[in-house]
């Protein structure tokens, strides 16, 4: 792994490495090691720098959303009265547990996000009742994700 202008470089090993775990992360360390033929503690030693870097930013658990009712994905893009107005929207959209991410954008809204609803009657609760109250959004634009396509992470 080298490093060069805030982007690293890795090599074949790691990348092999980070193609075992992004697959199954709970995959065992020697079970990898067996597979690409070196020690155990070569891939300690490896993920730690890969840490490091910044290029592995933790592990987690995926949830299936729909296990737990929630079945209504969207995208909102909110227009702000003015730009000043982003800090305290975003501040006030961390408080609202069904925006699960939030973007500044170029073109016409000032943020994106992405909400989680149990169905469209609690999607127009979150919008009525939550999003359109902060201050300073002056309206939204809503779009509702019918069915996902595509989910996967960029290629090693």
């Amino acid at each position: 792994m080298k490093s060069d202008n805030n982007t690293i470089k890795i090599d074949g090993i790691d990348k092999k490495i980070l193609r075992f775990l992004m697959e199954d992360a709970r995959k065992p360390v020697l079970e990898i090691a067996r597979n690409i033929g070196i020690s155990g503690a070569a891939i300690h030693q490896r993920l730690r720098k890969l840490e490091a870097s910044g290029l592995l930013a933790g592990s987690k658990f995926i949830l299936n959303p729909k296990v737990l009712g929630y079945t209504t994905m969207a995208y909102i893009g909110i227009y702000l009265d003015k730009a000043m107005s982003n800090p305290v929207a975003v501040k006030q959209l961390e408080k609202i547990p069904e925006v699960l991410e939030c973007h500044y954008t170029t073109g016409n809204w000032s943020i994106l996000i992405k909400v989680l609803c149990r169905d469209n009657e609690h999607l127009m609760h979150v919008l009525n009742k939550e999003i359109q109250q902060i201050e300073g959004v002056s309206r939204t634009e809503t779009f509702i994700s019918l069915d996902q396509q595509i989910n996967r992470q960029i290629t090693i």
